[in-house]
């Protein structure tokens, strides 16, 4: 493999245009400066120590610029992939300990090989088996976990921590008279002031004013004797070269989990990447490309202490809003990080749990799509509870069983949607050479002796014994005077070889009462099917027209079949 195409970034930073350095370097200050309380922010969600956020910050953002093919993705840890960590280690391990944190680098490995190889075996097709109600739901119960999880650094005392919000409102509530009132007066504030500033300045580091203010605080009036919980030491220096603890028996008790992360941070880090190349029009993203990116980068992450990451939404829309334009933000941004752990790591030693706790909170708001759920409640209430059905299960199971289970709901909509199509019976429109269905349109031309019918889906087997049904109630509903059937074939994409066998036992049992049986607007490999089959002899081969309006007059005697040669391999 060419190393153009390994290393999509290499050639653009080899071809860089200096031009482009004021811009880069501005946005890659700022999405550094903002990954500082992120980092460790979400590291805090997936239940490990601060400083682990900015491992994860760091070397994988430079794996992504090299490989990468999006020139704007901000890669680092996210909220929903920090909240699938604690959900599914919380399980092996307690928060926290050595054992933990060996897990979570252990699980970014793990995440890594497998985006590695759906890359290689070009699975990047995998972003259209969720459906946008299911991540939506999804995305959504996973904002309200992370928010409600916040509340033991918010409220100032414990609750426990789980994807369950029944058990942490309980919790909440149980707790409610152990409330520390500073604590929650400063992390109110700083939410407020953070939204606020959000709104004014939405492409400054806002995070980081309130962070610095809050160490400031907490610094100067010793809110720490007072109660506040702050971060408390933060070792220094950059992260060592360390190879994961592969431990078999875990291994196998986080493949789930593993797989899991790696498909929906992949998705999570594809879309974003699409949406800023939509806007950017100046590069291509390509989703095999970008599984090997993003697995490349949880690979050798890991080796550097990182647990899993992916594309941030918001740190990559600060990167497009503040001018970005290569990859090189990714190394700015890199770069700062590396000199926060070399030299800035103790001036964090004062700094809130309750702020952080703000950042993740007004992080995680945009992750609740309210105007796409809105639309569908209007619009469609089937895929509204896919939406609604998928976020219940996440808030009352577990993320893992909420993704799979909106997975399955979405395949059984899929099968149930496949296995009873739309049919329709066709008319002429007067005059024309159109057919449209009979129940949508009126004064369309009919015939006694002939039925048309038109089937919206591939034919398969999940569906032929109800398209037989349906057209022996047409055949019964008209009261035996029909002579013919005439299959509009063109919005047949597929014929399995169940529905083949379908279709010879409907062509026996239709000459056995003297019914003719047409075809028209069969497309290619429908036609290779039927050929080899044999389905075409038995039908017949004048029996095939190139339109419906062809087959109509043949049949009634006005115009001879042109459409008698036709190869088994067609181009069509």
């Amino acid at each position: 493999m060419a190393k153009k195409s390994v290393f999509p970034g290499i050639q653009s930073l080899l071809h860089y245009d200096t031009r482009n350095l004021r811009y880069d370097a501005s946005a890659g200050l700022t999405v550094g400066v903002m990954l500082i309380p992120q980092g460790m922010a979400y590291a805090l969600i997936a239940g490990l120590p601060p400083v682990y956020g900015l491992y994860a910050a760091l070397v994988p953002q430079v794996i992504y610029a090299i490989m990468g093919t999006s020139r704007l993705l901000a890669v680092g840890p996210v909220a929903m992939d920090s909240l699938l960590v604690a959900a599914g280690l919380s399980l092996v391990a307690t928060q926290g300990s050595d054992e933990y944190i060996a897990y979570a680098i252990l699980l970014a490995l793990m995440v890594g090989l497998f985006q590695l190889l759906l890359g290689l075996l070009k699975m990047g097709f995998i972003t259209n088996l969720l459906a946008k109600p299911v991540i939506s739901g999804f995305t959504s119960a996973a904002a309200l976990i992370i928010a409600l999880g916040q509340l033991k650094h918010m409220l100032g005392y414990d609750i426990r921590s789980g994807a369950n919000i029944v058990l942490l409102v309980s919790d909440a509530i149980r707790g409610a008279n152990e409330v520390h009132g500073l604590t929650l007066a400063i992390g109110a504030v700083a939410l407020v002031v953070i939204l606020l500033l959000k709104r004014a300045y939405p492409r400054l580091p806002n995070s980081l004013f309130v962070v610095i203010a809050g160490m400031i605080l907490v610094y100067f009036f010793d809110l720490e004797e007072a109660g506040v919980s702050i971060v408390g030491h933060i070792p220094n220096g950059l992260p060592g070269f360390q190879l994961p603890t592969w431990h078999w028996p875990t291994v196998k008790d986080l493949l789930p989990l593993a797989l899991t992360i790696a498909v929906i941070s992949f998705i999570e880090a594809y879309s974003i990447s699409k949406t800023l190349e939509a806007k950017k029009r100046d590069h291509h993203v390509n989703a095999n490309k970008e599984l090997l990116a993003l697995g490349a980068s949880n690979v050798v992450g890991s080796l550097f202490q990182a647990f899993p990451t992916t594309g941030g939404f918001s740190r990559s829309a600060v990167n497009y809003e503040s001018g970005g334009r290569t990859q090189v933000t990714a190394l700015i941004s890199a770069v700062i990080i590396g000199l926060v752990l070399l030299f800035l790591t103790p001036l964090f030693y004062y700094l809130p749990k309750t702020i952080l706790a703000a950042v993740i909170m007004t992080a995680v708001v945009g992750l609740v799509d309210l105007r796409y759920t809105y639309s569908l409640w209007f619009t469609n209430k089937v895929e509204f509870a896919i939406l609604f059905s998928t976020l219940l299960i996440t808030v009352t199971f577990g993320m893992v069983q909420g993704i799979f289970g909106g997975v399955i709901l979405s395949i059984i909509l899929l099968l149930y949607r496949l296995g009873y199509p739309h049919i329709a019976i066709l008319g002429r429109v007067p005059h024309h050479q159109e057919f449209r269905n009979v129940k949508r349109f009126e004064n369309l031309e009919e015939w006694d002796e002939l039925l048309i019918l038109r089937l919206d889906s591939p034919l398969t087997f999940v569906n032929v014994q109800f398209f037989r049904d349906q057209l022996e109630k047409a055949l019964r509903k008209r009261g035996g005077k029909i002579k013919a059937v005439l299959l509009d074939a063109g919005p047949i994409s597929q014929v399995d070889a169940t529905a083949t066998n379908g279709l010879e036992d409907l062509l026996h049992s239709l000459q056995g009462r003297g019914i003719q049986f047409y075809m028209a607007d069969v497309v290619g490999p429908v036609r290779d099917q039927l050929y080899r089959s044999g389905l075409v002899e038995k039908i017949g081969r004048t029996h095939f027209f190139l339109n419906l309006n062809d087959a109509v007059d043949y049949y009634y005697g006005r115009k001879e079949n042109e459409f008698l040669n036709f190869s088994s391999q067609s181009d069509e």
